[in-house]
């Protein structure tokens, strides 16, 4: 993995940004082959790829509209023409036959040429019921799940250097915004101000966007709320508060989420957020290669358990992150995911009860045959 070089610009005070020419090349070529090799284990004679996520991850293509075919040693993507240019020089590195058309008519015509006489294999979870319905009227479709969703598990070293490079932006921008928000009793601030502040200064470290919509959500109601989102509810004294956060790189995601309240905080405050750290610890503690995803979310939901908090904790304990910002696996009580090597995860247990608020404490993991190598490092701070 190669050493990224921070850099400081004027204009913005604290502003750094990295030298991008550092990051490791992305090796779409290498990811062709892995997929041909794939491939050969199937009954199929070409594989239909119409998710966009897939279709980025293989070709190298960004668009809001294509799709990639690998039917034997060939690799195609079709996109209409707004993409021409665009796509070609995005794909040239892994050799695809770009079609371009004018009209969906025009291109469905082209991948019917192109997939002529295949076994066609087609992930039906990501096709439509008229897209999936139009073709099979045309091609010999074989419903499977799509290989690359589980290519796309492991990370490479260049992935990887882009969710870390992630992380640490959102890491740079949380640390200037928490003075802000923790002196927010005395100069008033919303939950819509913090966020402005997150994705501003993200932006401004080098990020290309936010991971996701930013998520403040403070006080006893919208914190008991895990994915609230934001507000111009203003931040009072006594609020409890998270922040989930998370940069996005070269289409590599990040995520990370902290908790505080604001001013001094209340017995019960104390004992729900040590439950929360505690949880957090043995979900960390149990992201090892090898292991079930849902023995990771059973470490975090016992010490809930224990402690007679189980039914406050309102959602599964993690998930894949990488091009996506959920991939698999996704750690739940029902999840039939195995962790292993090079995965990038999130842990992130959180106990909510409405007239109360809540918290979580998310972090971001790159699983290593060592242990768990945790790639968001903003502090979690201790209540007074």
């Amino acid at each position: 993995m190669s050493t990224l070089t921070w850099t400081r610009t004027g204009g913005y005070s604290g502003r750094v940004r990295v030298d991008r020419a550092r990051l490791t090349p992305i090796d779409h070529l290498a990811r062709r082959t892995r997929l041909v090799a794939k491939a050969a284990e199937s009954d199929a004679d070409a594989w239909l790829f119409n998710d966009l996520t897939d279709v980025r991850w293989l070709t190298g293509f960004v668009g809001s509209n294509g799709w990639a075919v690998a039917r034997g040693d060939e690799l195609f993507v079709g996109t209409d023409g707004r993409y021409g240019d665009k796509a070609r020089e995005e794909t040239a590195p892994v050799g695809a036959t770009v079609i371009v058309e004018q009209t969906g008519a025009k291109l469905h015509e082209r991948l019917i040429e192109v997939l002529d006489g295949a076994q066609v294999s087609l992930d039906p979870s990501g096709a439509s019921h008229a897209t999936w319905s139009s073709l099979a009227k045309e091609v010999d479709l074989i419903p499977s799940p799509s290989p690359i969703k589980r290519l796309r598990q492991t990370k490479d070293a260049a992935e990887l250097e882009r969710i870390e490079l992630a992380a640490s932006i959102a890491d740079r921008a949380l640390a200037e915004v928490e003075p802000l928000l923790l002196a927010s009793a005395d100069t008033p601030m919303t939950e819509l101000d913090v966020r402005m502040e997150l994705e501003h200064r993200m932006i401004a470290h080098g990020a290309d966007d936010r991971s996701y919509d930013t998520i403040v959500a403070t006080g006893p109601d919208h914190g008991a709320r895990p994915h609230h989102g934001a507000s111009r509810r203003t931040i009072v004294d006594g609020d409890t508060v998270i922040i989930d956060v998370g940069a996005l790189v070269d289409g590599y995601h990040s995520d990370m989420t902290r908790s505080w309240v604001i001013g001094d905080s209340t017995a019960q405050q104390r004992e729900i957020y040590g439950l929360v750290r505690a949880s957090q610890q043995a979900g960390l503690d149990a992201t090892v290669a090898g292991a079930p995803a849902e023995r990771i979310d059973a470490a975090c939901r016992e010490v809930f358990r224990e402690a007679g908090y189980i039914g406050w904790y309102l959602h599964g304990t993690g998930h894949g992150v990488g091009l996506d910002i959920h991939e698999i696996p996704f750690h739940s009580q029902t999840s039939t995911d195995t962790v292993m090597t090079d995965y990038v995860v999130t842990v992130e247990p959180g106990l909510y009860r409405g007239g109360f608020g809540g918290f979580r404490i998310e972090d971001l993991v790159h699983v290593t045959d060592a242990g768990p190598r945790v790639l968001t490092h903003s502090p979690k701070r201790e209540l007074t």
